[in-house]
C-alpha cells in the first residue's frame, strides 16, 4: 500500500494556505513554483481538494485557492480521501471459497455464514490508520513545523507567499 505523492503535495500546499490574509488566495502558479512541480499536476490535486470542500477557488486573473474551513477542521485523512478516494485498501476477494474444503457443500455453507478473519483483521488495521490520520489536522501540522523547522525557514516560506507577485 502506498499513497501517491499527490497526498504529500496536497498537505504541503495546504499548510501554506494557513497564513494568508482572509481575503487573499494563492495561485497554482505560485504553489507549483515553490514546490517545484508542474502546474497541471497541482491543478489536478487542487481540483480534488476543492471538490472535497477542503479548499475553495476564486476564478479569474486574481483568482487562486484558500482554505474552505479552519485548519483545525481539515485532517490528514480528509486530504488522503480527497486525493486517493475512499475505497478500502484491502479488498477481500473471498478466495476462501476456492479452497478444497469449500467445494464440499457442507463446508461451503459454513464459510459463507461467517466473515473471513483475514478481511476483519485488515479492515481493523485500516480503520486504526484512518483514525490516526483523522486526529492529525493542518493546525497540528503547522504547529509541528514551527517546532521542528528553524524560525528562519518558516519566515522565508511565509515571505515567499506574502511577497510574490502572484499573491492576490
Amino acid at each position: 500500500m502506498q499513497y501517491s505523492i499527490g497526498v504529500e503535495y496536497g498537505l504541503h500546499c495546504l499548510v501554506y494556505l494557513i497564513d494568508i490574509p482572509k481575503d487573499s488566495t494563492i495561485g497554482i502558479k505560485e504553489l507549483s513554483a515553490f514546490q517545484g512541480v508542474s502546474e497541471t499536476y497541482l491543478s489536478k490535486i487542487f481540483g480534488k481538494l476543492s471538490k472535497a470542500g477542503i479548499v475553495s477557488s476564486v476564478p479569474g486573473v486574481k483568482g487562486g485557492y484558500k482554505l474552505a474551513k479552519p485548519p483545525a477542521d481539515i485532517s490528514f485523512w480528509d486530504v488522503v480521501e480527497a486525493v486517493e478516494g475512499a475505497s478500502p485498501i484491502f479488498q477481500c476477494k473471498n478466495i476462501k471459497n476456492n479452497s478444497y474444503l469449500c467445494r464440499d457443500e457442507e463446508y461451503a455453507a459454513c464459510t459463507q455464514a461467517s466473515s473471513c478473519v483475514i478481511n476483519l483483521v485488515m479492515l481493523d488495521a485500516e480503520d486504526s490508520m484512518r483514525n490516526l490520520l483523522r486526529n492529525k489536522t493542518l493546525t497540528w501540522l503547522n504547529e509541528e513545523l514551527d517546532r521542528v523547522l528553524t524560525p528562519q525557514s518558516r519566515k522565508e516560506t511565509r515571505e515567499f507567499f506574502a511577497n510574490s507577485n502572484l499573491n492576490h
